[in-house]
């Protein structure tokens, strides 16, 4: 399959700016990392939204090894997070950052979100990485609280990427698209299923955006240039979503 060109990230003469948002999770960095270092490069994304990164022994330096290698920083979470983790390239200005950890439930993963508040060319973007319970009900409450955690960030432009644990049939899947643009599903670009990489048969992974947002194309590049099957079956168990977005310009 031959996709159609993603827009490259750029500044556009009314102010606007086309960005790439990758959303991947990296099951902790315990597969190829280099595979993995070699597919981020090669979506050249301006934000990663990472989940399950690594959050015990030398978490931070991992981290910091996976930014250097794929030309990103490192913006927030990961151990201090429960393993949501933002990296962004040298063109978001940070203005601020908070790691957010929700209610612990007896017996299940303590889970979190990382999030940030970036500029790109003068506007202001809130951005936040998560990774859902795998459990109905704690799910959908954590799904409400990330829709309040945006409403709190008081941002116009907002971006969540993760790990529902969900399909697009499933209650949080639903609650989070009737309020956010499910990106895949307003502009489908590159294939659809995330997981497992093998045999992708289920959409777990996504993208959303706040209405204000023009999504130009959304999908798990797969047919990329420079992206192969090989690293994409190396790299993790699940499979990136890669979404091209135009953030408008900040109005006077």
């Amino acid at each position: 399959m031959v996709l159609t060109p993603l827009p490259d990230s750029r500044t556009e003469p009314d102010g606007s700016a086309v960005i790439r948002v990758l959303s991947y999770n990296v099951r902790s960095m315990r597969d190829d990392c280099e595979a993995l270092a070699r597919v981020i490069s090669a979506c050249a994304p301006d934000l990663v939204l990472v989940q399950e990164a690594p959050r015990f022994f030398r978490w931070r330096k991992r981290a910091a090894w996976l930014a250097a290698r794929t030309d990103l920083v490192v913006l927030s979470g990961g151990a201090t997070a429960a393993g949501p983790l933002l990296l962004c390239s040298l063109r978001a200005t940070v203005e601020r950052t908070q790691d957010v950890l929700l209610p612990l439930t007896p017996g299940l993963h303590r889970r979190g979100f990382a999030t940030s508040v970036v500029r790109i060319a003068g506007t202001r973007i809130g951005l936040l990485s998560f990774h859902l319970s795998l459990q109905r009900d704690e799910r959908l409450a954590q799904a409400e609280m990330l829709l309040e955690r945006l409403d709190a960030m008081g941002v116009e432009h907002a971006i969540a990427g993760g790990d529902l644990n969900d399909e697009p049939t499933g209650s949080a899947f639903r609650r989070l698209a009737g309020r956010l643009q499910d990106c895949w599903a307003v502009r489908p670009w590159g294939d659809e299923n995330t997981i497992s990489p093998d045999r992708p048969r289920r959409r777990i992974d996504a993208v959303f955006a706040t209405g204000g947002i023009e999504v130009l194309g959304c999908g798990v590049p797969a047919a990329l240039p420079g992206v192969t099957d090989a690293d994409l079956r190396a790299a993790t168990d699940h499979l990136p979503v890669l979404a091209a977005l135009r953030v408008p310009a900040t109005r006077p």
